[in-house]
C-alpha cells in the first residue's frame, strides 16, 4: 500500500505517539510499504502556548494538501487532531481518498486540565473531527467502548508494543540510582499537569522517588520537591538501565489512553502502582492479574489511595512482571495497524462495521 501518514507529534518530542508511530512506520517499510511521512519538521513552527517543548505546524494547509497530491496515497493515517491533522482532513473529504485516524490522546480532559472548563466542552470537536474516519485505531477495547457511547462506533484495535532486545531486567542500574536509599520508585513520562506527577511525589511511602523525563513542570516541581531525583529525559539504553534501577513504576496518571510506559516498566521487572482508569486497567487489571483475570501473578496494584498502591507492587514478583511485559510484540501491533488500513483501502460498499470488541487478554 501507498501509505501517507500525517501527525503533528513528531521528533524531537520524546512522548508514547512519537514512539508508537516511529515503530510502527519502520515495520510497515521493512514489510514493503510505502510510507511518507508529513510532519510539524517541514513547516514553520510555532510552540504550543504553556507547553514550548510541543511546537505545531504554522498554516499546514497548502503544503500538507502538496506533499498529499503529489504522493497520491491509497490510505492517508491521521494520527492527531493538530494543524496538520486537520489538513490532511480536507484534503481526503475534497479528493474522495480514504483515512484513518487514531485517538492517542484524550485531548478534552486535557484541554480541562489546562482550561478548568468541562470535557464536554471539547468532545463535539473530537466527534466532528473523527466522524468521516474509515477507522479510528484505539489502544484499548476499554476506549473503543467509550468512543462508541460518544457518537463513534468505527474503532479498530491497535495495540502497543515494546523493543525486547532493549527493554528487559538484564540492564545494570544506573549509577546515580544504585546508591539511592530503596525502595526505589520511578516516573517516567511528561512532566505536565495531565499526568498528575503530585499525586505520586506526595506519597506517604519511605525510599526514595525518581521522576525520567521533562515537560513545562519540571522547574516548578524541582522546587516544590527537593528530595525528589528529577533525571530529565531519558532514552534508548539509558532509559531501560533507569527502570532497572528501581523497585516499583508509578503511573499517576488518569487521563492516558494506554500508557506505552507501563509495558515497558512491566518488561524491565517493574510491578506497576497506578490508579484504576482506563490504561492501567487495560494492562494491570483490576486485580493485577490482567484486564481477564488470567495471569499467573499478579504484576501490578491499582488503588485510589496510590500510596496504598505502591505499598502493594512493592511486594509483587519482578520477574512475573517481566515475562507479562516481554508478550507485547510491536510486530502484533503492526499487523493491527496494516489491516485497518488495508480495510480503509478498500471500495466504501466493501467496507464492513466493525465487530464488537471483546475483552482484550493479553497478548502472549
Amino acid at each position: 500500500m501507498r501509505i501517507a501518514i500525517c501527525t503533528d507529534a513528531w521528533h524531537p518530542q520524546v512522548n508514547g505517539v512519537v514512539r508508537s508511530l516511529a515503530m510502527t512506520v519502520n515495520l510497515l517499510i521493512e514489510r514493503g510499504h510505502e510510507v511518507e511521512l508529513i510532519t510539524p519538521s517541514q513547516f514553520r513552527t510555532m510552540p504550543l502556548p504553556g507547553y514550548s517543548e510541543i511546537r505545531l505546524a504554522m498554516a499546514p494547509r497548502f503544503g500538507t494538501r502538496r506533499a498529499l497530491g503529489h504522493f497520491a496515497p491509497d490510505v492517508v493515517h491521521i494520527a492527531t487532531e493538530g494543524p496538520i491533522g486537520w489538513s490532511a482532513r480536507g484534503w481526503c473529504l475534497a479528493h474522495k481518498v480514504p483515512f484513518t485516524s487514531a485517538f492517542h490522546t484524550r485531548f478534552p480532559d486535557y484541554a480541562a486540565v489546562r482550561t478548568g472548563l468541562s470535557p464536554e466542552r471539547f468532545w463535539p470537536l473530537i466527534r466532528r473531527f473523527h466522524a468521516p474516519s474509515r477507522a479510528i485505531l484505539v489502544s484499548t477495547p476499554s476506549l473503543a467502548r467509550e468512543l462508541e457511547e460518544r457518537g463513534l462506533p468505527q474503532t479498530r484495535l491497535w495495540s502497543r508494543g515494546i523493543d525486547r532486545s532493549l527493554f528487559h531486567p538484564g540492564h545494570a542500574p544506573l549509577p546515580e540510582l544504585a546508591v539511592l536509599p530503596g525502595p526505589v520508585q520511578l516516573y517516567v513520562g511528561r512532566v505536565a499537569s495531565e499526568k498528575n506527577l503530585p499525586a505520586f511525589l506526595d506519597a506517604t511511602v519511605p525510599g526514595t522517588k525518581v521522576v525520567v523525563g521533562d515537560g513545562p513542570d519540571l522547574a516548578a516541581l524541582k522546587a516544590r520537591y527537593p528530595q525528589v531525583r528529577f533525571l530529565g529525559a531519558l532514552q534508548g539504553e539509558q532509559l531501560a538501565r533507569a527502570y532497572c534501577s528501581a523497585d516499583v513504576f508509578v503511573f499517576p496518571s488518569r487521563t492516558d489512553t494506554f500508557g506505552l510506559v507501563l509495558i515497558e516498566a512491566l518488561s524491565c521487572g517493574l510491578p506497576v502502582a497506578a490508579y484504576p482508569v482506563q490504561g492501567p486497567l487495560d494492562i494491570i487489571g483490576r486485580e493485577g492479574r490482567g484486564p481477564c483475570r488470567d495471569l499467573p501473578a499478579t504484576v501490578g496494584a491499582l488503588d485510589e489511595d496510590l500510596s496504598l498502591a505502591i505499598r502493594k507492587a512493592l511486594r509483587l514478583d519482578p520477574l512475573a512482571a517481566a515475562v507479562v511485559g516481554a508478550g507485547y510484540s510491536w510486530d502484533k501491533a503492526t499487523d493491527q495497524f496494516a489491516a485497518a488500513l488495508r480495510e480503509a483501502a478498500r471500495p466504501l460498499a466493501e467496507v464492513a462495521m466493525p465487530p464488537a470488541f471483546p475483552q482484550m487478554a493479553v497478548p502472549a
